[in-house]
């Protein structure tokens, strides 16, 4: 999900780069450090491409979108879109503190350039943990995703335990065969442009789920596998001709599951390790706020339509990935087999470009100006699918890796980390503590602290009450 809003900065800023004159040049030298390096052009060119700049961080195909319907259901629909305006704007006033103190490419820079080594570590250990996060919800929607789709097109209705419909083994052999052999190459290329796809198929996604509402009827019918099916609620009218319980939108609801919402929204909104490549080709801070903005305006309405209408189709039923709760229904319906089909290709071809900048920021922290190395190039990136990996596989729960990284990084990366940055790097003399943007900034720091303190909170006790769907199987 938090792709969407990368792609379309991306989208945004290439029409406005048409008025913007190329004045700066790159070369891709052989002795350039690694951490830099996948940036680079391919070719012997004078100006850097956009797309080598921006793409290779696309970390923003958050599909996390897949878990808004899933939040809105334990928030109600007003406080679903409160929380998702607040975390909106929140996160449109971070890119601007971020703009005001910049001028460098890489988030990590930023933080060298505010804190020295410290700083540079803890924005690289953020946006790792951010990627990892992100590169774990792709590969866990490929384990549970890709068996449906290979049932369904040999019509399994009884599986009995085979090998090719086991999430586990699947996941191992899209990333052995498919994932791996990309995320080696030097640098991105032509990967860069499956950011185009990938939000095509977002689209397609939220197109289908707007249909599928007029099309599935409240209370559904729950199909089985044994060849049978049963009806959840016999009408969508009580018998005292009421309308049912069941099929009525809650406008407020608090649960303990209300823990997961904030961090799910922080989770789809961090797009800012992105924003400082894309400002230094735009090289005008009013310009990239406003593409920023519209960005950022674009993906909350399409956030909060695909959250709204998974709602209204399943209510209470919603699962926290949303595509799995169509197979209750049909397991074998075309159009959503077709999404899953869609979705699928996206997240294995956004794995590889999600990788790069994982490990650019663990160049820049443990291998700093090192140059080009294939064995450490390949070690890197088959360690990091190894482990992200055993994280899919004995995770039960996509819930818990939204929570658990929405509520730490994110709020790192929206919240504290811009603002601590800003009251650093802006000078005293031009902005003294006491001025009202460096107060605001402190509050917003506050804020994030408050919110990180807050979200670990609820999870923790969450899981410690063993009611959680997050420490569940799915």
């Amino acid at each position: 999900m938090f792709f969407l809003v990368v792609w379309s900065l991306h989208v945004l800023v290439t029409l406005y780069r048409f008025s913007v004159s190329p004045h700066r040049t790159e070369n891709a030298g052989a002795n350039l450090p690694e951490s830099q390096e996948f940036l680079s052009a391919t070719e012997d060119k004078k100006t850097q491409r956009f797309t080598d700049v921006t793409i290779p961080s696309n970390k923003k195909k958050r599909i996390g979108i897949l878990g808004l319907a899933y939040a809105m259901a334990n928030t109600g629909v007003v406080l679903f879109l409160v929380l998702l305006t607040v975390v909106a704007l929140l996160s449109s006033y971070s890119i601007h503190l971020l703009l005001k103190c910049s001028g460098i490419r890489a988030y990590e820079q930023l933080g060298y350039r505010a804190f020295g080594t410290p700083g540079k570590m803890a924005a690289g250990i953020a946006i790792t943990l951010q990627n990892i996060g992100a590169m774990s919800s792709y590969l866990y929607i490929v384990k549970y995703e890709f068996p449906l789709v290979i049932q369904a097109f040999l019509r399994v209705d009884k599986p009995a335990g085979e090998w090719y419909l086991n999430g586990n083994y699947l996941v191992i052999i899209v990333s052995i065969c498919v994932i791996l052999p990309l995320a080696l190459m030097k640098q991105l290329g032509y990967l860069g442009y499956t950011s185009g796809f990938s939000l095509t198929c977002m689209v397609f996604f939220l197109i289908s789920v707007i249909y599928k509402k007029f099309n599935i009827p409240c209370p559904f019918v729950d199909f089985s596998f044994n060849g049978t099916a049963s009806v959840l609620n016999t009408s969508a009218m009580d018998p005292g001709g009421e309308e049912n319980p069941a099929c009525i939108p809650k406008m407020a609801n608090l649960n303990s599951q209300t823990a997961y919402t904030i961090p799910i929204l922080a989770f789809a909104f961090v797009c800012h390790p992105e924003v400082l490549p894309i400002y230094t080709e735009l090289r005008k801070y009013k310009k990239m706020q406003h593409v920023a903005n519209i960005s950022i305006a674009v993906m909350y309405g399409m956030y909060f339509l695909a959250a709204l209408f998974g709602y209204l189709t399943f209510y209470g039923e919603v699962e926290a990935e949303l595509l799995h709760t169509y197979s209750r229904i049909d397991p074998y319906d075309t159009l959503i087999l077709c999404v899953r089909v869609a979705v699928l290709t996206a997240v294995t071809l956004t794995v590889p470009i999600v990788l790069f900048p994982v490990r650019r920021a663990i160049q820049q922290m443990v291998f700093p100006n090192k140059t080009f190395n294939w064995p450490r190039h390949i070690a890197i990136a088959f360690v990091l699918l190894t482990f992200i990996n055993l994280l899919v596989i004995f995770a039960p729960n996509i819930l818990g890796i939204f929570g658990i990284i929405g509520a730490t990084s994110a709020p790192c990366l929206i919240f504290i980390f811009p603002a601590v940055f800003y009251i650093r790097i802006v000078p005293k003399e031009e902005e003294p503590m006491r001025s009202v943007p460096k107060i605001l900034a402190v509050c917003f720091a506050g804020i994030g602290f408050l919110f990180m303190i807050m979200s670990l909170s609820f999870i923790i006790i969450d899981w410690t009450s063993g009611s959680s769907k997050a420490s569940s199987g799915h």
